[in-house]
């Protein structure tokens, strides 16, 4: 039986963790990347494989990972994108009916290394009160670590959507016995359960990223959507000048990112959080109901509220801290939420979003029969 190997992560500001590797082996090598918490207590699967956490380390906080396993239907995307996987303990079996392979198979099968046994609860409380930390974990010793993690840059000033977008377009096919719409989605980091959710309301084309708005308008959707992603969204200058292009010629509906990219485009300033929102039980009101709903989360940017005057109005607040958490652009068919209606993982309180995006479309006057 081969026995875990030592290893030890290293923050930025010098913090130590001891640890065993897990999934893909390192060798010598360093992982480096971000390092965020996630408080979910199941949907580790959906979460490892988010194209959100493109450039960070994943640090779950519920002390034990796996004991369900991983299958094939519940990827979020072909691979994971994520640097690394920081757990309190991985499960020895998996029991599950669904389950085809555990969590440290998948990690290995996709080369994306973990560290295991760390005091995980220790970890998140220096996150929270430092803010997110750039950090590296391996074999080697804890100066070169140090070193490692100190030049890692970390998601801020880096367009991590180019990383992560497709490479050409693509049609997910409405679901059975939807409405006939076309819908145009920008994929700047998409998931798939986000692609079950708009199929009930009809077809969807998917695009990259940098595809221009002369081409979306060629294209006549219905609506356009915008994914959610990783990173900083003013490294994704192209994708807010498009944007800008369309709001007012089509309804558009951006969750995540896609609310951040929203923003910028038509004026807004965006900011980084200390450490984010990355869970899936943080409190949510819809100020145009009032009514108070529980969501998922995973941003590390938002959207200030002091930018908005005369261009948009908050239509979402997060009662955890007071983040925007969504926004009605003024005089156009636009809104943008910085949480995850559809879930994967977390709870469907939010799921009414997708409705409301539908009835902008079937209310566009140019909408295509």
């Amino acid at each position: 039986m081969n026995h875990p190997r030592s290893a030890a992560l290293v923050l930025a500001d010098g913090s130590v963790f001891e640890g065993e590797l897990l999934g893909a082996d390192l060798g010598d090598r360093i992982a480096t990347g971000e390092v965020v918490f996630n408080t979910v207590l199941s949907g580790y699967q959906e979460v490892i494989t988010d194209p959100s956490y493109a450039g960070q380390i994943i640090t779950f906080t519920t002390p034990h990972i796996g004991n369900y396993g991983t299958n094939e239907q519940d990827y979020e995307s072909a691979r994971p994108h994520c640097r690394g996987v920081v757990v309190r303990e991985m499960a020895r079996r998996t029991s599950n009916h669904r389950s085809t392979a555990s969590l440290n198979e998948l990690l290995t099968t996709h080369q994306i290394p973990g560290i295991g046994a760390v005091d995980t609860r220790r970890l998140t409380r220096l996150l929270r009160d430092a803010g997110s930390l750039s950090g590296a974990f391996g074999t080697v010793s804890e100066d070169v670590l140090l070193t490692a993690a100190r030049n890692e840059p970390g998601t801020a000033g880096v367009d991590l959507v180019a990383t992560v977008t497709t490479a050409a377009p693509y049609v997910f096919p409405a679901a059975p016995g939807a409405p006939k719409r076309k819908i145009l989605a920008y994929d700047f980091g998409i998931k798939t359960t986000i692609l079950r959710h708009l199929s009930r309301f009809g077809e969807v084309q998917v695009v990259p990223a940098n595809t221009s708005a002369a081409e979306v308008q060629a294209l006549a959707p219905d609506g356009v959507f915008l994914s959610n992603g990783p990173g900083d969204p003013e490294m994704v200058p192209y994708a807010v000048d498009n944007i800008r292009a369309l709001v007012g010629t089509v309804p558009i509906f951006g969750i995540c990112l896609g609310h951040q990219l929203l923003g910028l485009a038509i004026g807004a300033r965006t900011v980084k959080l200390p450490f984010g929102h990355h869970g899936g039980n943080h409190p949510v009101k819809d100020l145009t109901t009032g009514v108070i709903e529980i969501t998922s989360q995973n941003h590390n940017f938002a959207i200030d509220p002091a930018s908005l005057e005369g261009i948009a109005t908050v239509t979402h607040t997060n009662l955890n801290d007071g983040v925007c958490q969504g926004i009605a652009v003024t005089g156009a068919q636009a809104f943008g939420v910085q949480h995850h209606p559809e879930a994967g993982p977390g709870p469907h309180d939010s799921t009414y979003l997708f409705d409301r995006f539908a009835e902008l479309m079937d209310a566009n006057p140019s909408r295509n029969n």
